[in-house]
């Protein structure tokens, strides 16, 4: 009986050991991914800053600016680009939407976003795009992979279409979560007009035919959730000018936005709690699930060997064979 139940608890001891990689290594990677159908939004405020007005053509003070940014996944999409990718795929459709102290819109900027859904690399299809735009994304935007690394990555600049890296600079703590903080800095470059502008008559393509340009920079902040690569907290220095032509008169340059802008204090807290949930599941595949099943099989194994040492215990008599059956004498015929 002993011999039985050690060799059952062995056989446990084996499939749970096996279990621990195999949950770490091969069920994670291909179970963690972002949601085809998720939806974030973020506010962000810059208080005091300094914005042009259109109408004169000169930069004044405000109380405050606001930007909201919206990500919505499109699930549609994304089925019909898992088709020829062969592989889950994210799109994000994303609008930046500014608006001034009196609620006018500044300025909003569609995006649309493809990425893998387990590494967050970008997936290059038709409809990938920034403000109407075609582009071609390198490195990463909007969120950091799972388990994210201490090390610089590649992080895309919509506004100027270009891809710089966002350097990591440090552990920090931030409402109760370990966090990475990454910083990147876009210096002074040309960038495109938005589509959309907030005054009738003003097109980008009648900006370009006075000569006057449009120059951007920017100093990127985000605090890193590492086990969900989510960032729970971010922040901007931005600055934006328009620079020569004749639609500035004998100016040289004239600021459109200068601000620091920051994540809005109810946002922080709606982000830091779901990050928290969300990073229990990410822990439940890569740590408390591998961990557990390994101290499960070697607690399995330790008892099946105390089990097989109890049933062979030293001084025991051993079972006596029994003795073959002499064979009957044959009866002798008279």
């Amino acid at each position: 009986m002993h011999r039985k139940a050690s060799l059952v608890l062995l056989a446990l001891a084996v499939f749970c050991t096996a279990m621990s990689p195999l949950m770490r290594w091969y069920a994670f990677p291909r179970l963690a991914k972002v949601p085809p159908s998720q939806y974030q939004e973020a506010v962000l405020e810059a208080d005091d800053p300094t914005l042009i007005d259109y109408g004169s053509m000169k930069a004044k003070k405000l109380d405050k600016v606001t930007i909201v940014q919206t990500l919505k996944g499109n699930v549609e999409a994304s089925e019909k680009i898992e088709k020829s990718a062969d592989r889950d795929v994210v799109v994000w459709d994303a609008l930046s939407y500014v608006q001034d102290d009196r609620g006018k819109m500044v300025s909003k900027i569609p995006e649309r976003y493809i990425f893998d859904a387990h590494s967050q690399e970008p997936v290059h299809a038709t409809g990938e795009a920034v403000d109407g735009d075609p582009v071609k994304r390198e490195g990463i935007e909007f969120k950091w992979p799972f388990l994210t690394e201490k090390r610089d990555y590649e992080y895309f600049d919509a506004q100027a279409r270009i891809t710089r890296p966002i350097h990591y600079k440090g552990t920090q703590n931030f409402r109760g979560l370990k966090v990475y903080y990454f910083e990147q800095t876009i210096p002074w470059t040309k960038v495109p007009f938005p589509k959309t502008m907030p005054v009738k008559g003003i097109t980008p393509e009648s900006l370009a035919k006075t000569g006057t340009t449009r120059w951007y920079t920017t100093v990127r902040k985000f605090w890193v959730e590492p086990t969900t690569g989510a960032p729970v907290y971010g922040e901007e220095i931005q600055n934006n000018e328009l620079r020569g032509g004749t639609l500035l008169g004998d100016r040289d340059k004239v600021t459109v936005f200068s601000g620091h802008v920051k994540m809005r204090e109810d946002y922080i807290k709606d982000t830091v709690d779901l990050v928290k949930s969300q990073r229990v599941l990410v822990l439940l595949m890569t740590s408390y699930l591998p961990w557990g099943f390994l101290v499960l099989g070697v607690l399995l194994l330790a008892l099946a060997l105390w089990l097989e040492a109890r049933g062979r215990r030293p001084g025991d008599p051993a079972p006596s064979a029994e003795a073959d059956p002499e064979p009957e004498p044959e009866p002798v015929n008279a």
